[in-house]
């Protein structure tokens, strides 16, 4: 199994969350961040929707990487980044 799912509260745009999880005794942190790209679903073409989300994904810090898509609202749409783990030295 390689997910776990917990269910966090309600974030609001540009919200960072930080989980402790410890695997086999070792702790390790694992960080992801939410971001809400506003739009109305009544205003602008699907295909200038997608052209937007294409853009923030693409233009997105690049020590992020894209987890979810999340369900669209009528005005807001959540995306989900989850930090790209850095190894230190050799080991």
């Amino acid at each position: 199994m390689r997910e776990i799912q917990l269910q966090i509260p309600t974030l609001e745009a540009e919200q960072n969350v930080e989980i402790e999880v410890k695997i086999n005794g070792r702790k390790k942190r694992i960080y992801y961040r939410v971001e809400i790209i506003d739009w109305d679903s009544e205003e602008g073409t699907t295909g200038e929707q997608v052209s937007l989300l294409r853009r923030v994904i693409r233009e997105h810090d690049r020590d992020w990487s894209l987890v979810q898509i999340g369900a669209p609202s009528h005005r807001r749409l959540p995306i989900m980044f989850k930090k790209k783990a850095y190894r230190t030295g050799t080991g």
